[in-house]
């Protein structure tokens, strides 16, 4: 220490003790870095996703739009290069949204699909009577299970209208597509149905 002190006392650097903190402002700094102690509302710091998927005679395609609870989007275009009847599509379509939020750590999700069967057979208001679509169901049971707060919502097909673009624009034959991110997806997901 004496040592330093010669060196920095050519700099006229003199050493003063720190004043004491005011309790209160110890105790404001606290409360404005602390984290929320109650549950946010389902209607707070949730992300949304909104969720389409078509099948033609051209093939099948899903959109998803995923915004962040401050306003960022991610758009994404899903050409699937198997066979796939257009409810299954939907299904496609929440499980790549689900997978996409999953590997993001979004933990608050709100889903919004335009199909009345997906929604219906994952609320349990309506069973799925083809066994492919009820392993679809089951698995999209399982993966909402991961995030601490999830919906499912039907909307009108209007209101739907950018991810049901994007379902169509994955089928564009088009392959130097630059502007939106397009995956292929060369097989059907396959819902592991023994729990």
């Amino acid at each position: 220490m004496e040592k330093w002190a010669v060196e920095l006392s050519e700099y006229d650097i003199e050493y003063r003790s720190r004043p004491s903190l005011k309790s209160q402002v110890l105790a404001d700094f606290i409360t404005e870095l602390s984290p929320e102690l109650g549950d946010p509302t389902p209607n707070e710091e949730h992300w949304t996703m909104f969720v389409d998927g078509s099948s033609s005679h051209q093939g099948s395609g899903v959109g998803l739009i995923l915004r962040s609870p401050i306003g960022e989007v991610l758009e994404q275009a899903l050409k699937l290069n198997f066979k796939a009847s257009n409810n299954e599509t939907k299904y496609v379509a929440v499980l790549a949204g689900l997978w996409l939020a999953r590997g993001l750590g979004v933990t608050r999700l709100q889903v919004f699909c335009d199909s009345q069967l997906v929604v219906s057979q994952f609320s349990g208001e309506f069973d799925a009577k083809n066994k492919q679509m009820g392993a679809y169901c089951q698995l999209v049971r399982t993966l909402s299970r991961e995030f601490t707060y999830f919906s499912l919502t039907k909307v009108p097909r209007n209101k739907n209208a950018s991810a049901d673009t994007l379902a169509a624009l994955a089928n564009c034959l088009d392959p130097d597509l630059r502007r939106v991110h397009r995956n292929i997806q060369h097989r059907p997901s396959q819902p592991n149905l023994r729990h």
